[in-house]
């Protein structure tokens, strides 16, 4: 049994992932992020409050948390924090009078997790199970803060450009649907092992950045140089590209070209692209790379149609809010040099 335990804990976990429960799936791409800080006792949740500040979170507290827990649950509750629950379900009057606000979410990340009987019985009192929380921060995203953690993090986020909030106030917040898991699972598998096979180089920590980037010790066709010549290739963050587009236009637009800055300052400090004598993409989107400078080449009709296959499927993974107005994929690159002097 012990052995099965952890393909049943990444079963409940993909069965949450797809809504099960009615467990809430975070917002869209804008730069707030969901926070959640879970506490033991009183005296830690008053500690919280102190270090949080202005900053609103969801709190999360044990079930049977009442006697001796209502005057930091109450500043809580006055302070604007979200106040969710933790282990097995219990009746929630009394969480609900301590806190001085109905108890709508409820955390299955804590060890050891609810039921599923439980969830059940708490899903039929309208409590949701919260989004489980992301290794790192991404935009719409839950993050769990230990509390000793928090100044640090707080700190970070917000110079990072993150909004964080309580998962109640996330904009769009919703209902986990099967397409979350797929998204989950595709970028787990497929977009995980493409980043370690070709060395990608995560560009995106703040909230507004989309662009990775991966070295080559080549220059594939129909690049103008050199076969042997290193170059650097780009890569879109897909989910976040896909998120920010439903929000905004030209916010994307705006955050895509914030995202080439951060593609030069790479080419300028990292050795592994110190040799890089060019700057490529192979892209559905090249109308925003041409107007930035690049120039556009036209792919072989066999990587065309290969390409074009790829593409096609992030379509079908990550949805888009529009089809995009260009029939086919096309390269385009800029020379190392000039792509620091535009963007450097």
């Amino acid at each position: 049994m012990a052995a099965l335990l952890p393909l049943l804990v990444r079963l409940r976990h993909a069965l949450l992932r797809a809504g099960a429960h009615g467990a809430w799936q975070g917002g869209s791409g804008g730069p707030e992020i969901g926070l959640t800080v879970p506490v033991d006792d009183p005296a830690t949740l008053e500690r919280v409050l102190e270090a949080l500040g202005t900053t609103r979170a969801t709190v999360i507290v044990p079930a049977g948390a009442g006697a001796g827990w209502d005057d930091a649950l109450r500043a809580a509750t006055r302070a604007g924090h979200e106040i969710a629950g933790r282990g097995a379900a219990v009746p929630l009057a009394a969480l609900d009078v301590a806190a001085g606000q109905p108890v709508r979410a409820w955390d299955t990340a804590t060890a050891p997790a609810p039921r599923w009987a439980d969830l059940r019985a708490l899903a039929a009192r309208g409590v949701h199970p919260l989004p489980l929380p992301g290794a790192d921060a991404r935009p719409g995203g839950t993050v769990r803060v230990n509390p000793a953690d928090l100044p640090g993090t707080l700190s970070d986020l917000k110079a990072r450009g993150y909004r964080p909030r309580p998962v109640r106030d996330l904009p769009d917040l919703r209902r986990a649907t099967p397409r979350d898991l797929l998204v989950h699972a595709y970028g787990q598998t497929v977009e995980a092992n493409f980043t370690r096979a070709h060395h990608v180089i995560d560009l995106t920590d703040r909230a507004d950045a989309v662009m990775r980037v991966a070295p080559l010790q080549g220059a594939p066709p129909p690049l103008p140089l050199p076969r042997n010549t290193p170059t650097a290739e780009l890569h879109l963050d897909s989910a976040r590209l896909v998120s920010m587009a439903a929000r905004s236009q030209l916010g994307t637009y705006r955050a895509y070209q914030r995202s080439l800055k951060d593609v030069a300052v790479a080419l300028r400090q990292r050795p592994d692209l110190a040799d890089a004598r060019a700057v490529f993409a192979v892209t559905l989107f090249y109308g925003p790379m041409e107007q930035a400078g690049f120039t556009l080449l036209e792919l072989p009709p066999a990587r065309t149609r290969v390409y074009a296959l790829g593409f096609r499927v992030l379509r079908l993974v990550h949805g888009t809010v529009r089809p995009p107005s260009m029939q086919g994929p096309k390269m385009a690159w800029m020379p190392r040099d000039e792509f620091l002097t535009r963007f450097g």
